[in-house]
């Protein structure tokens, strides 16, 4: 089998696809939750505290003269976000995951009548 051959076996595979999948969603997602930030969450809850710092996005916060730690307290405020929502994701399949499983079947009547008869013979 030549290299090629079996790289192309490798690419296509279930799991390499699913995973290419799962980035471009993950990107599109960090989309969405840097908008949520910026133009929800920043206006809706900071918004009193930046007008009184005289700033217009949490980016734009310095100390120091120039080091910008409001970038990184963006970056928090997404993780938690992104971390949050996926654990409600998360949840929701569990919830969900469970509820498709049936229960065990157990023996039934006879069987178990069955047993115990099998068992006094002894």
């Amino acid at each position: 089998m030549g290299m090629l051959s079996e790289f192309k076996e490798f690419a296509v595979k279930g799991n390499v696809v699913d995973l290419a999948v799962a980035v471009i969603i993950g990107a599109a997602f960090g989309k969405i939750v840097s908008s949520f930030i910026e133009d929800v969450i920043t206006p809706l809850i900071l918004k009193p505290a930046l007008d009184a710092a005289h700033l217009s996005s949490i980016e734009q916060l310095t100390a120091f003269g120039g080091v910008k730690y409001g970038l990184f307290i963006s970056a928090v405020i997404n993780f938690i976000i992104v971390a949050f929502v996926l654990f409600l994701i998360i949840k929701g399949i569990n919830h969900v995951k469970k509820k498709d499983v049936p229960a065990p079947a157990g023996p039934t009547q006879e069987e178990l009548l069955t047993q115990i008869r099998d068992l006094l013979k002894k």
